[in-house]
């Protein structure tokens, strides 16, 4: 089955992240991977009630990280991995102008 993750990042640029042969992530990994990132990078929730969804997250996590994170070439891996894992997708297009993640 394909697995891959897209990220259209603020500036426009696309980052394609084949996960075919990648080890995968369990749920809870993924979303802890996402938790500590998070924490680690200061975001803040989208919504005023502070309310995050996950699919929230992993664009607010995204957007922190910005181009020069996501062209890294281990912390985009995994943050695709931990997106794909988290959202429970093998495919994914998270795009952070758009604040909006599709299946």
């Amino acid at each position: 089955m394909r697995s891959e993750i897209r990220v259209v990042a603020e500036n426009g640029q696309e980052f394609r992240f084949d996960l075919e042969h990648a080890t995968p992530m369990s749920n809870q990994q993924g979303r802890d991977w996402l938790d500590a990132e998070f924490i680690r990078m200061e975001c803040e929730p989208l919504r005023p009630t502070g309310k995050l969804l996950l699919a929230d997250k992993v664009v607010v996590v995204a957007r922190a990280a910005g181009a020069g994170l996501l062209a890294d070439a281990a912390w985009g891996p995994q943050f695709a991995q931990a997106a794909a894992a988290a959202l429970g997708k093998p495919v994914a297009l998270i795009d952070v102008p758009a604040m909006s993640v599709s299946f």
